[in-house]
């Protein structure tokens, strides 16, 4: 089958550790993985191949779905690449168990959606029924073999055609040893294979958080209850479809009553963003988006197919079945003018196209009022998810009335478009981050301080 893609310390300490080493290690060797699914019958459609890494039949998805969203479709149990031998018997930071559900793509069509929960090990100390969180996680890349379910399975995929970390492991352990539980989702078409991963597609990404939350509800066996509160986590891409999701969830999921939402440099603005990331590190992405809206949106076709030269197309076919790492070692520091016939770059295309400007515009997050608290931070270097549109999210969001903690990340620069911006804040803002959603969590009110967003940088 083909497709337009092909941490004397404490046990936690240790594992979160061993999480930060085995992201930071650099090894070779292919990863591959065969599963069969336990909770619902895979098809028997042919083995799809990836970059050359073998798909687990889990990831195909039924030819009928559900009619309800959150739905679980399927599940199995899912081994963690990273995990350590509890004094229990149970393992360290918990079970995992691989989900497939039934969700709604933004053109209202029925999809499924693959993903993973993960039972702590760890108790919940503050009271209550233990909270989950929806980690939505950062920049993967597209090819199926970079879902965010399968790296935590395969922390470090290496084989000589694709090369996929899975950096957001650090901040899942962390929540995990809080005793929160977690699910992940892998966004609409990234693992499951009958479609293209819809890069940053807002509708797609918050709709797919929030029926993560809703899956992982239905999942039997855990220890989650009506009670339980929800929190959502999520940096850079993550960080929009957390963002996405707050706003959404009134309206498409008001049976997941949030308490708090962390948006981590998240891209509001997709024109500004395009900018910042054309002739990046991450100019890869540029492809991944456009790939994601060609599908999504028919009349992006045509756009794309009278603009795009033959080295545009080449580029985005190959970026198809990328993950971050391929991505950067293959485009990093591409300019899209070089992608197209007038020689324009992709954003001044979309600027002069009435339809590619309605897409992206239907994308900008800040538009609505958002759900519960949220904490928006932005390191205000970020010259790849650029600062002044983050920021502008959480002033959008404040002029509607929203419980917003704003953040700015104050570090030096680090590097003109070479990634090393846009991450920093992920790490030295991490702590902080889980600190105030575990508040939340915890059922302690949060203080906006909107009123001094003028005086901020």
């Amino acid at each position: 089958m083909s497709r337009y893609r092909s941490r004397p310390r404490s046990v936690s300490e240790r594992l979160i550790a061993a999480a930060l080493a085995t992201v930071a290690c650099v090894c070779v060797g292919a990863t591959t993985a065969d599963a069969a699914a336990t909770g619902g019958a895979a098809t028997d459609a042919d083995p799809v191949v990836s970059r050359g890494v073998g798909i687990p039949a889990f990831y195909t998805p039924p030819a009928r779905l559900p009619a309800t969203n959150g739905t679980l479709i399927r599940q199995e149990p899912l081994s963690l690449g990273l995990s350590l031998p509890g004094l229990d018997g149970r393992s360290l930071p918990g079970t995992a168990t691989r989900l497939m559900y039934k969700s709604t793509d933004s053109a209202g069509r029925a999809v499924a959606v693959t993903g993973a929960y993960i039972e702590p090990s760890a108790k919940w100390e503050s009271g209550g029924p233990r909270p989950l969180v929806a980690v939505a996680s950062g920049t993967m890349g597209q090819g199926d073999q970079c879902a965010p379910s399968f790296a935590l399975q395969h922390p470090l995929t290496v084989n000589g055609q694709t090369l996929s970390v899975a950096y957001d492991i650090l901040a899942i352990y962390r929540l995990l040893a809080t005793g929160a539980a977690v699910v992940v989702t892998d966004y609409v078409g990234l693992g499951a294979t009958d479609r293209l991963h819809t890069y940053v597609n807002r509708l797609d990404e918050g709709h797919a958080v929030l029926d993560a939350v809703r899956a992982a509800r239905a999942l039997p066996g855990t220890s989650l209850t009506s009670g339980s509160p929800v929190g959502l986590y999520g940096y850079s891409q993550g960080g929009g479809a957390s963002a996405s999701a707050a706003e959404l969830q009134p309206t498409y999921a008001p049976d997941v009553r949030l308490a708090g939402t962390y948006a981590g440099a998240p891209p509001a603005d997709l024109t500004a963003v395009m900018k910042g990331i054309d002739g990046s590190a991450l100019a890869a992405a540029l492809g991944w988006a456009i790939n994601g809206f060609v599908q999504a949106y028919p009349g992006m076709r045509d756009v794309a197919e009278a603009n795009l030269n033959d080295a545009g197309r080449k580029a985005l076919a190959d970026a198809s079945t990328m993950c971050v790492g391929e991505a950067v070692i293959g485009y990093g520091f591409a300019r899209s003018t070089a992608w197209t016939n007038s020689g324009k770059s992709v954003a001044e295309v979309i600027a002069e196209e009435p339809r590619a400007r309605a897409v992206l515009d239907e994308q900008r997050i800040g538009t609505l009022r958002p759900a519960g608290p949220v904490r928006v931070a932005t390191g205000v270097q970020d010259d790849i998810v650029p600062h002044t549109q983050a920021r502008q999210l959480a002033l959008d969001w404040c002029r509607k009335g929203g419980n917003v903690t704003y953040a700015a990340v104050d570090l030096p620069d680090l590097g003109d478009r070479i990634l090393t911006n846009h991450l920093a804040p992920l790490v030295t803002d991490q702590g902080a981050a889980i600190s105030w959603l575990t508040e939340r969590l915890e059922g302690k009110p949060a203080t906006s301080n909107c009123g001094t967003m003028p005086f901020q940088r």
